[in-house]
Order: structure tokens, then sequence, then C-alpha cells
């Protein structure tokens, strides 16, 4: 965070402080938004190693991770098991019913909810959760509408970026980096 506007990043702190849940969006988000399909109709992803870990840490410091996406896909629903992800929505034109559920199932409030996305179809979702964050290359719309927007492109480590963020608001981040240097 830091060449972002420092208005950006005293509301980020701000609303990041109590939050339980991080809903990311998948393609422009967790990848870097280009669809790759082989000639037997494979579909691809490239995911960041750094993200993955991110959002490990994220877990482990005591909030939890989402994923609402649009599209459906096999590799988003591997990949997100192996990051112990278990809230996965898949295949949500309405992104806003899977948010509901959500909410409902863990049991906390929409303030206590941030969400992560880059095209308009997640602004229903960041118009209701606590904390709206855009990534680097999100849509103008979408910039507009966020709280906050990542230093990084989707894909390249704008994940890592905000739970390392989030953590930090929470002070977490120095007790999970101590872990390391033990």
């Amino acid at each position: 965070m830091a060449d972002t506007d420092s208005a950006q990043v005293v509301v980020f702190a701000a609303k990041a402080k109590h939050l339980k849940l991080l809903i990311l969006d998948v393609d422009g988000v967790l990848t870097d938004g280009r669809l790759f399909f082989d000639d037997q109709n494979r579909e691809y992803k490239f995911f960041h190693a750094r993200d993955g870990h991110g959002i490990k840490l994220l877990r482990q410091s005591g909030v939890e991770v989402a994923v609402i996406s649009g599209r459906k896909s096999d590799s988003v629903g591997l990949r997100m098991k192996s990051l112990g992800i278990e809230h996965i929505y898949q295949g949500q034109e309405d992104k806003t019913t899977a948010f509901d559920e959500l909410i409902a199932k863990l049991g906390i409030e929409p303030e206590q909810v941030a969400h992560m996305g880059d095209d308009v179809l997640d602004l229903p979702i960041m118009k209701r959760a606590g904390l709206a964050i855009a990534v680097n290359d999100a849509h103008y719309a979408v910039k507009d509408y966020a709280d906050y927007c990542t230093e990084l492109a989707g894909g390249t480590g704008a994940v890592r970026e905000v739970c390392d963020a989030i953590m930090q608001a929470q002070g977490t981040l120095q007790s999970v980096l101590e872990g390391y240097l033990v």
C-alpha cells in the first residue's frame, strides 16, 4: 500500500479492522483475467503463488475467505480446495444471492465483509460489503466505486497485497510473519 492515496489507506484500515470475511472474484482478481482454452476445449487458469499463500495466512489469522465467481471452472475448484477454501460459489451471474447465503451461513453482518473485484458484475456485492476493493486494472466503474484500489493488477499478487493489509489493520501481520523467523 506504499503509493496508494493516503485517504484510501485510512478508509481501508478503519473498515478492515473488524473484517471476518474476504470474498474474492476469480477472473481478473485471482487470475489476470485472460482465458486460455486448448483445442480439446480444456480451460487453463494461472494463479499467483503469493496470492495463495496470502489467503492461507489470512485464514490462519482468523479471517475467512470465500470465492464468488460468475464463471464455472474445474480448475477454480481444484485451486480453492488446495487453499482450504470451503465457500466456493461458481456460475453466479447474480452474485448477491451467494453473498446473502454466505453471510447468513457464517452469521456475520455485511459490514464485516470485504469484496475484491474487477468488473461490473462485482458491483452489487461491492455496494453491500463493508469494504469494497478493486484491483489496479479493474474496469473504471469498479475503481470509481471502490473504497480501496490495489497497487498490483489482478493475478499478479493483488490478493496477497490485500491479505497483508487486512492482517496489518487487525494487528495480526507481525505475529504471522514472526512464525517464519523462528
